[in-house]
């Protein structure tokens, strides 16, 4: 994946040009201002991944949270042995 820099000033008259760009050609814009990068412009596809990426980091920090919560711990290994213990679960039919 290849990175194209800008100036703002720059961008704003290449606008149509970047969206093309982020979106068709697999390329992201950085945008600078004063020599200093300020925003990027991605694709939908990259940003998808950028949210999946949060949301596995999120769920990893739980993971390991819970791991100091015995209660949580006992309660979760209850139910799953009392589960092996009732046989495969209720019946449900009509």
């Amino acid at each position: 994946m290849k990175n194209e820099i800008m100036a703002v000033a720059e961008a704003k008259k290449r606008f149509s040009e970047i969206i093309s760009k982020s979106a068709y050609s697999d390329q992201r814009i950085i945008i600078t201002k004063r020599n200093r990068p300020i925003a990027a412009v991605i694709s939908i596809e990259d940003l998808h991944s950028l949210e999946q990426i949060e949301k596995r980091k999120g769920l990893m920090e739980i993971i390991g949270k819970w791991q100091n919560f015995d209660e949580i711990n006992d309660a979760i290994d209850n139910i799953v042995d009392k589960r092996h213990k009732e046989g495969t679960g209720r019946n449900v039919s009509f």
